[in-house]
């Protein structure tokens, strides 16, 4: 089975009140990025690699892969103007050979080896899987600052990246998804649109996602502990 993996690293990072784009943004003198490329370099089952990079950093994605020291092909590209549009961008640039395709953003850079390998299994068996944890939390539905009713928490999952599908009923999924300007805000969601079952496998508590200055502070402080020097 040839799999192909997307890496979303696009976005800007507005959010973290940083000048660089997030997925440079330093975590324990790293690159954001570079964690997400090492744990993808150890998938035996990943046989190439696609970053949508941001706009203007091709090069220096380039040189973070070759610091990185990757043993799988690369292909670069510049990302969209939205993460929707990256993952399509990228996906034209995947192996026709492919039998599954794994999207990760590179704003999770704690996924482990072994999360992106369940999650490539389960979606070459269902068709379409992805990383989630049941909601701990009380959820409120609020309005102006103003809790309106509380949301049973019952049946609900919160989606992580990675999140891998079959080639082509991911690429129908982002055909339709183009042609009918139709939105969502992960991938799963543009598979369940079209029909297709979406299964699920055990996320990771640690693999939170950097957003803001503060989850910045929390991936400081995991990465000293997971990642030793």
């Amino acid at each position: 089975m040839k799999v192909s993996a997307i890496v979303v690293a696009a976005g800007s990072g507005t959010r973290l009140g940083l000048e660089s784009p997030k997925a440079f943004v330093s975590l324990a003198r790293q690159a954001l990025l570079a964690y997400s490329l090492r744990a993808m370099g150890r998938v035996a089952e990943i046989d190439e690699a696609i970053i949508a990079a941001p706009i203007g950093m091709e090069l220096a994605t380039r040189a973070l892969v070759a610091a990185v020291a990757m043993e799988i092909p690369v292909k670069i590209t510049a990302g969209g103007a939205e993460r929707q549009d990256s993952v399509r961008i990228a996906l034209a640039l995947t192996s026709a050979e492919a039998e599954v395709v794994v999207v990760h953003d590179a704003a999770r850079p704690f996924a482990t080896p072994a999360l992106f390998a369940a999650a490539i299994v389960a979606a070459a068996h269902s068709g379409a899987a992805i990383a989630a944890m049941p909601v701990a939390d009380t959820l409120k539905r609020v309005d102006s600052r103003t809790a309106l009713a509380t949301v049973a928490r019952a049946g609900l999952w919160q989606a992580q990246t990675p999140q891998a599908f079959r080639r082509e009923i991911l690429m129908r999924a982002h055909e339709r998804a183009t042609r009918e300007c139709d939105r969502a805000t992960d991938d799963a969601e543009l598979v369940e649109r079209i029909g297709s079952p979406v299964a699920v496998v055990d996320g990771s508590a640690l693999n939170l996602k950097i957003t803001t200055a503060d989850d910045l502070r929390i991936a400081e402080a995991l990465a000293a502990t997971l990642f030793p020097h």
